[in-house]
């Protein structure tokens, strides 16, 4: 019980922060960018986008397992529909952050990348199932034999570049993609190992468990193969 718990708050926490990072106007992070540049350039919002996108992805990952396809997969639709939510709510709740200068634009920037970092992290402690932009990259890494790491940097420039190219279409110039979308990318990782590092350990079976403490050396979370999946959501 106690990981779903903790699964529900990380999607609550990880929308909250990609709210946050829209509205440093630095940009949106990798996997927010598609949706973000739909929204602008319709009358739908980036939970309603996001939901949408998501939904496709998960036909896409049942399309290539089929019979591989976990059923149990079938909950991130249900999530989706929270994250989506949590999304607009955080959006219309972070409204009052309207950065003046780029040393303010950095701020939320940087707080928003160390939530959604949080969320990953505790997504992947909590390991009941995995979100669609993480669900997509692994089923194309299974179905295709293709390393991890290297589906998920295709799947996010792949993101980044049709975002960009909408947004020229639609918008007349790139939006939502600035260098906020880079430093998102390159420190989200680094962020979610530390919290994995401080609020789990290893236990006698090889999984990780919800164990927060802050001096006590841990096991190297990357050794416990079900993290690599959570640890690649950037």
């Amino acid at each position: 019980m106690l990981r779903y718990f903790l699964f529900v708050v990380a999607v609550i926490v990880q929308a909250s922060g990609i709210a946050l990072v829209v509205k440093s106007m630095l940009g949106t992070s990798p996997i927010s960018s598609l949706p973000y540049v739909i929204s602008l350039a319709s009358p739908f919002t980036l939970g309603q986008m996001t939901f949408s996108i998501n939904m496709l992805l998960v036909l896409g990952q049942y399309l290539l397992l089929r019979r591989a396809f976990d059923h149990i997969q079938f909950l991130q639709i249900p999530v989706t529909l929270i994250f989506s939510w949590f999304i607009d709510f955080f959006m219309e709740a972070w409204s009052w952050v309207i950065p003046t200068n780029y040393l303010l634009q950095l701020l939320p920037l940087l707080i928003g990348t160390t939530l959604i970092a949080f969320g990953v992290a505790v997504q992947g402690i909590a390991n009941v199932l995995m979100l669609p932009g993480e669900g997509i990259v692994y089923a194309v890494s299974r179905h295709f034999h293709i390393e991890f790491g290297k589906v998920k940097t295709a799947n996010d420039v792949s993101l980044v570049s049709l975002a960009a190219v909408i947004s020229l279409v639609y918008l007349g110039g790139i939006e939502g993609i600035r260098e906020g979308t880079l430093i998102s990318a390159l420190i989200t990782g680094t962020i979610a190992r530390h919290f994995l590092k401080h609020l789990s350990k290893v236990d006698e079976n090889g999984n990780l468990v919800f164990y927060p403490h802050f001096r006590e050396k841990n096991k190297d979370v990357q050794d416990c193969p079900e993290q690599k999946i959570s640890l690649e959501n950037e």
